[in-house]
């Protein structure tokens, strides 16, 4: 029926959007767009097979449960090529009994015959029908123009000084162990503040003489819909924690190690510039000797060649052992973060970089830097004005990082450089 290339068109037709990534099982999409000076979250369901005993479609037949679960108004896409099918009617008299908007999509209008005959999709029992085009987007302004009337007005977030944590990782790590550790101490003072979406709770505490909000995404509610699939959940939660918090701290499992959807949620956090700690938990479970620690790091490190920068503890929440040193470290990243050099140091540093490594020749000019400034703090930008900024290869850019981050020390932050022709 066209939903994917819909999802395409709804986040990837304004200039606001945030985010896009797969989801953790297949044809699994959640993405963040912008429509009128509305933001939203799109979630795209795959197809939906109401009676059917595959595993695979069992598995995604809960996740569009979830996905509903979580939805403010459902966007129903049916295909005017084919007409209203069998399986159009089973999912209409599934839509019908939950509590939501639900806008039917007549995707493939691409003519005015076809336009005309998406009137036969109010048979479905639903009110408002959409002709679109999911290739030429024809009729998606008037469908978004709509939609976001039903969206829930979500008051901006204050303003504050105060720094977010968000405590993310794959489900049965710990979170909810080291979120109550650090929550429940004599030395913490615990009040629950609405967080910005609903299923976040911004818990505020203090340690050191310090103000914190944790961003928790521990509390993973139980839904008899959720089997396998609290993976997907999960993965909603944490991205949206992730876009709340300055500093993101993943929570591993010693036992079970470093996998693939960590790889995923730090290039996540690095993407949105959030400040990034790893924290290894059930460390106590481990049967370790003096070198342990050290070369389970190196095992990591060698998975993130590009995020050498991010610091990685060990704690054991359940023993609420080194917990605090989580705190203390997020306090580091938190510094480093906001740390401003002066533009007189940074053009020092970029002088003895192109003395230690000359720039290269491109096509018979050679490479030039004439200057640098830091234009931004939490997160750092540094601007870069040179003579060919389009011809500076990827190497000497991760060379000046490395130069940076060796100089001034940007531990658990990600830095963003701009190359400006002067």
């Amino acid at each position: 029926m066209g939903k994917s290339t819909f999802f395409n068109r709804l986040i990837g037709k304004r200039q606001a959007i945030v985010h896009d990534f797969s989801g953790v099982t297949r044809d699994r999409h959640y993405g963040q767009a912008f429509w009128n000076g509305v933001n939203f979250n799109v979630i795209d369901t795959g197809g939906y097979i109401p009676e059917d005993d595959d595993i695979m479609l069992v598995g995604i037949r809960e996740q569009v449960h979830i996905a509903l679960e979580e939805s403010d108004v459902v966007l129903f896409i049916v295909d005017t090529e084919t007409g209203i099918t069998d399986l159009d009617v089973s999912v209409a008299e599934i839509l019908r009994q939950q509590d939501k908007r639900v806008l039917v999509v007549a995707n493939k209008a691409d003519n005015e015959e076809r336009r005309w005959n998406t009137s036969e999709f109010y048979k479905l029992g639903f009110e408002d029908v959409f002709p679109v085009s999911s290739m030429n987007g024809a009729g998606t302004g008037e469908l978004l123009d709509y939609m976001v009337t039903f969206l829930p007005e979500i008051p901006e977030p204050e303003e504050t000084n105060i720094p977010k944590l968000a405590i993310v990782g794959r489900p049965n790590v710990g979170k909810s162990s080291l979120v109550n550790a650090l929550l429940n101490s004599e030395r913490s003072i615990v009040t629950d503040i609405a967080g910005t979406t609903r299923d976040t709770i911004n818990s505020a505490f203090s340690y050191g003489g310090k103000e914190y909000l944790l961003v928790d995404t521990a509390g993973l509610r139980k839904r008899t819909k959720v089997k396998e699939n609290i993976e997907f959940y999960s993965t909603l939660r944490t991205n949206k924690a992730i876009m709340e918090s300055d500093i993101t701290i993943l929570l591993i499992d010693a036992e079970r190690g470093f996998e693939a959807q960590d790889i995923r949620v730090l290039m996540e956090a690095e993407r949105f510039n959030k400040g990034i700690v790893l924290v290894i938990n059930k460390w106590d479970l481990i049967e370790k000797d003096t070198h342990t620690l050290k070369e389970f790091e190196e095992a990591i490190r060698d998975r993130l060649k590009t995020m050498s920068y991010i610091p990685i503890i060990s704690v054991s929440a359940k023993n609420k052992k080194r917990i605090y040193n989580v705190i203390e470290e997020a306090d580091k990243v938190i510094e480093n973060r906001s740390r401003k050099i002066s533009t007189s140091a940074l053009n020092e540093l970029l002088e003895e970089i192109q003395i230690e490594r000359p720039m290269p020749y491109v096509r018979g000019h050679q490479l030039k830097m004439n200057y640098v400034t830091q234009v931004k703090a939490k997160p750092p930008v540094f601007a870069f004005f040179m003579n060919i900024p389009k011809e500076l290869p990827p190497n000497y850019r991760r060379f000046i990082e490395n130069k940076i981050r060796e100089k001034f020390n940007f531990e658990g932050v990600p830095i963003t450089m701009v190359f400006k022709r002067k």
